[in-house]
C-alpha cells in the first residue's frame, strides 16, 4: 500500500513539474524582440522575477515532501522511545531548512531587479 502511494506521489511531482516547464516555456516564446532599453529592463524583470518565484515553489514543495517523509517517521518513533525525541527533531528542522534557503535565494534575486 505505501508503495502505491509513493508511486501516485511521484506522478503528481513530475506532473506539476512538468506543467510547471510547460507554463515557462510558453512564457518564454511569447517574448518578442527587444526593441529599447527599457523594453530590455523590462523583459530582465520579469525572468528575474519568474526565477525568484521558481525557486521559492521549488524548494517549498522539496521542504513540504521531505517533512512529510521526515514528520511520519519521527512521530513514530516518537510514540515508540520518547526520549529520541531531540534526535529526531534535528531531521526534520533540516528538512525546513530548504524551504529557508529557497526564500533567501529567492530574495537575493528580487533584491538584482531595477526600479
Amino acid at each position: 500500500m505505501r508503495e502505491g502511494v509513493m508511486r501516485v506521489r511521484k506522478r503528481v511531482f513530475a506532473a506539476v513539474l512538468a506543467l510547471s516547464l510547460l507554463a515557462l516555456l510558453t512564457a518564454a516564446s511569447t517574448v518578442v524582440a527587444e526593441e529599447g532599453a527599457e523594453e530590455a529592463a523590462a523583459t530582465a524583470n520579469g525572468w528575474i522575477a519568474i526565477a525568484a518565484g521558481i525557486a521559492m515553489a521549488g524548494s517549498a514543495l522539496g521542504a513540504g515532501m521531505a517533512i512529510a517523509s521526515t514528520g511520519t517517521a519521527a512521530t513514530g518513533a516518537t510514540a515508540e522511545k520518547p526520549e529520541v525525541f531531540g534526535r529526531v527533531l534535528i531531521f526534520v528542522a533540516l528538512a525546513e531548512a530548504l524551504a529557508i534557503y529557497g526564500l533567501l535565494i529567492a530574495f537575493l534575486l528580487l533584491k538584482n531587479i531595477k526600479m
